[in-house]
């Protein structure tokens, strides 16, 4: 008990500094945004190598730079060209590994590179896009937090035993309430004309991020690892803390995409 009291501290006082520190960048947007994604994106690349036994310097630092990179075309609007970059540093990272490890590695590229394009393409539209950010940090600070609580608190049937044996169907049930409550709530208040409709994305990006949690957590156990580092007390890693966040902002991306277009991601995704 007196090393899950500590564990739990050590996630609350992480929390207390990297959830400010998100909030106030996503604020002010533009390159304080960008500078904080592309620190996540190069750590997750780093994180990635090391996780999947293929850290040499020259694919981690390929990976790295690549997703940096993509985060800078991508504030500047440039989103074609850090694609190609993206592509290219996964086919660069990948021939810097042996054979047997390319795949993985490919993938780490391309899951760092969008760990820094998806939020910035987001955030990117001004009337927009500070707003959508914040979506989804109600949408995944709640998922993970109801999860967390709900799960301990009652129990029940294993959500993935074979994957992650310490996450239960209570807890993501409770996770996924409680992202719908809190973002039909803020749309009520607000006054946003389509409240149903924000729910039911609040429910599927909820969905995503407990699938980008399971893949995570799906990596590791065929890694053997327990986390991604110990970068973050109580949390692990940068991956291990944005890995449901990385997973929703895709999926936003998507229905974003779709229902906007290119130059409308977050309007896209909020308005209906």
């Amino acid at each position: 008990m007196p090393g899950k009291a500590h564990g739990l501290m050590a996630r609350l006082l992480s929390a207390a500094i990297l959830a400010p520190l998100a909030i106030v960048t996503t604020y002010f947007g533009g390159w304080p945004f960008a500078i904080f994604w592309s620190i996540a994106a190069v750590v997750t690349a780093w994180e990635w190598m090391r996780l999947v036994a293929a850290a040499t310097a020259t694919a981690t630092a390929i990976a790295g730079i690549a997703a940096a990179l993509c985060a800078l075309l991508t504030l500047n609007g440039r989103l074609l060209f850090a694609l190609g970059v993206a592509a290219a540093g996964a086919l660069g990272a990948a021939m810097a590994v042996s054979p047997n490890r390319r795949r993985w590695v490919a993938a780490g590229a391309v899951y760092a590179a969008l760990m820094a394009l998806g939020p910035l393409l987001i955030r990117g539209q001004s009337s927009f896009g500070m707003v959508a950010i914040f979506l989804l940090f109600a949408v995944v600070w709640t998922t993970d937090i109801l999860g967390y609580f709900a799960g301990r608190t009652f129990g029940g049937p294993k959500l993935a035993p074979s994957i992650s044996p310490a996450k239960t169907w209570s807890g993501a049930v409770a996770g996924v309430i409680g992202a719908a409550i809190v973002v039909g709530l803020g749309a009520f208040l607000t006054s946003t004309a389509n409240v149903i409709m924000l729910v039911i994305v609040a429910i599927v990006l909820s969905i995503a991020g407990q699938l980008g949690d399971l893949l995570e957590s799906a990596l590791k156990r065929r890694f053997g690892a327990k986390d991604a580092s110990q970068l973050i007390p109580g949390h692990g890693g940068v991956m291990d803390r944005l890995d449901g966040f990385w997973a929703a902002t895709l999926c936003a991306v998507v229905i974003g995409l779709a229902h906007g277009g290119f130059g409308a991601v977050a309007q896209g995704l909020l308005v209906w």
